[in-house]
């Protein structure tokens, strides 16, 4: 199920994306990202409309996915 970005308090988005971020420790190219921009980075991409919040209720987590 996609769980609008919006309708999450601004802490809780903010802390939502740090944490997958931290998890998933993805690599951002040959320049390395403060976890400050990869977090900014993730909030534009989900105002943006090419990433949104996915909540999977089998299995209890919540990810963001790219979103066509």
């Amino acid at each position: 199920m996609l769980v609008p970005h919006q309708d999450l308090d601004p802490d809780t988005l903010s802390s939502l994306i740090e944490s997958i971020v931290l998890r998933d420790g993805t690599d951002y190219g040959e320049v390395e990202m403060s976890l400050d921009e990869k977090v900014a980075m993730v909030k534009r991409q989900l105002n943006d409309g090419v990433a949104a919040i996915e909540y999977s209720e089998e299995h209890e987590s919540v990810n963001i996915i790219a979103h066509e």
